[in-house]
């Protein structure tokens, strides 16, 4: 078995097993980052069901004909899961930094800013909540 793991595409030599794949989409979803901000609605849940959906068939009703597995394009599942796997090791980040544009002259802070203010916004209590809404309203010269 050959693996080339170019950005772009994936060269297959053998045919991987719908069993193989789902492995590989399991263990990207497990090493993709929690979100602390929406921990409700989570990238790894809706993923789970897609791939739960595409690789598993429903159950057969007893007394039933069982169900009959949907044909998947191996080389399309495995460019799917590089994808994941890439993003999960900011590839992207490292090959296209962002430079100055995270640092516009109006306001050279804005982004760091926001950054500490989402990372912070999952710990706060109501009242902590309430007197942050309150300050962007209330503008102090």
């Amino acid at each position: 078995m050959t693996f080339d793991f170019p950005i772009r595409s994936i060269l297959i030599d053998v045919k991987m097993s719908r069993a193989a794949i789902y492995k590989h989409y399991m263990r990207a979803l497990s090493q993709w980052p929690k979100d602390a901000l929406r921990p409700e609605c989570r990238f790894e849940d809706v993923m789970q069901k897609r791939i739960e959906r595409k690789f598993n068939p429903p159950k057969a009703v007893e007394g039933a004909k069982p169900a009959a597995t949907t044909p998947i394009n191996e080389a399309a599942e495995m460019n799917q899961v590089h994808a994941l796997f890439s993003l999960i090791g900011n590839q992207y980040t490292r090959k296209f930094p962002l430079g100055p544009i995270m640092k516009p002259a109006s306001n050279p802070t804005h982004y760091t800013d926001l950054v500490e203010e989402l990372s912070a916004a999952p710990n706060r209590s109501l009242f902590q909540r309430l007197v942050a809404k309150w300050r962007k309203s209330v503008r102090l010269q």
